[in-house]
């Protein structure tokens, strides 16, 4: 076994379509735009379980992101940030001198999802203690393992939806259990199934992505110094534009979002390959995100230059729509970090083998405000 972003690179360089004998996997660039932007040849709905807005295509897909799409606009999220960058401050001054980033990155990701959702401080415990369960379950390969840790994280969503009923709140969750979808020309109230699929789709991909993320983050500053005091300087003149471009290039070249499935609705050639209807596809983001056709050296830093072909966030009808919500959480991280000091690597910084993305463990220290 390996990594993803070796895997990645490993198989771009031969090809940017192969077929492994039960699936087809686009690694290039153009090919995985091709594949996302073009939902009535690649379906998304690949699982037989409720996966809302996700797992949707066409009028039902329009229909349900445009209930999320309410959630998540700037208007809605921009408001949060003042709050994320005091908890990620919080945090990290209570991490110590020498830390796992990882932890940090957790931590974040939990109490920022929380604080926005507004979910009872209780929950925080376990929703850490899940990251961990869902990715190692996910390392292990073990569907049976894998089944029971998303039926863990359905279980908490039961129980906090259960906590805001009869609440006439104004935070997410109780928003959600009001709200309501068009359907056949009028309004329908939200099923409870949909509810908890929203609510799992916003949470529990994100806060293990968030994680890594902050991971990868922290773990390229304390190896780059000098982007450190780039970013820094950024920080100080308030320039967040180029601190959240500086943030996808980071994540452009280590993307932990590795991949997303799409079913075939019709035959289709890609790449010169002629992919059958009725074939599964899988999107590979962290390869497409360093193909050296979109980006040369797909290792070096370019944030303006290669921010139009940038996929960390998707592309197409599924493009990430808590993208704001994200790139608010990684700064308000990142910021944290710029701000309590230079860092450096205290041991060595080891890789998730895949189907898990980022590090298994980024051991930092502090080496002082100069």
């Amino acid at each position: 076994m390996t990594d993803a972003r070796t895997l990645g690179d490993e198989n771009l360089r031969r090809c940017p379509v192969s077929h492994d004998g039960s699936a087809w996997n686009v690694w290039g660039n153009a090919e995985a735009r091709l594949v996302a932007e073009d939902p009535e040849s690649f379906s998304s709905h690949v699982s037989r379980h409720l996966n809302v807005p996700n797992g949707m295509d066409g009028d039902e897909h329009r229909r349900f992101r445009a209930v999320i799409d309410r959630y998540l606009s700037d208007d809605a999220i921009l408001p949060l940030y003042p709050q994320f960058e005091s908890m990620a401050q919080e945090i990290y001054a209570d991490m110590g001198s020498s830390f796992d980033a990882n932890d940090f990155g957790s931590l974040v990701a939990v109490q920022c999802q929380r604080h926005w959702l507004g979910w009872d401080a209780s929950y925080e415990q376990e929703l850490l203690n899940w990251i961990t369960e869902n990715q190692n379950a996910t390392r292990s390969g073990d569907r049976e393992r894998t089944a029971a840790a998303a039926e863990h994280f359905t279980d908490i969503i039961h129980r906090i939806v259960a906590d805001h009923e009869g609440h006439n709140g104004e935070d997410p969750t109780c928003r959600l259990m009001r709200d309501t979808v068009e359907e056949n020309g009028v309004r329908r109230r939200l099923t409870m199934a949909e509810i908890v699929s929203i609510l799992r789709n916003w949470t529990a991909g994100d806060l293990g992505s968030i994680a890594d993320s902050i991971g990868i983050v922290a773990h390229y500053l304390a190896t780059h110094p000098d982007l450190f005091d780039t970013l820094r300087g950024y920080d100080a003149s308030s320039n967040t534009r180029a601190l959240d471009l500086a943030l996808d290039e980071i994540l452009r070249i280590d993307d932990p979002f590795l991949s997303n499935r799409r079913m075939t609705t019709r035959a289709v050639t890609v790449a010169g390959h002629d992919i059958p209807e009725g074939e599964r596809v899988f999107i590979h983001w962290t390869a497409a995100n360093r193909d050296p056709r979109a980006f040369g050296y797909p290792d070096a830093f370019n944030p303006e230059g290669n921010a139009s072909r940038n996929l960390v966030y998707g592309t197409g009808p599924h493009v990430c729509p808590g993208r704001t919500l994200s790139t608010l959480e990684l700064r308000a991280a990142l910021v944290a970090l710029l701000r309590g000091g230079r860092l450096e690597m205290t041991g060595e910084a080891w890789r998730k083998e895949n189907p898990v993305g980022g590090y298994g463990a980024v051991p930092i220290g502090r080496v002082g405000t100069e």
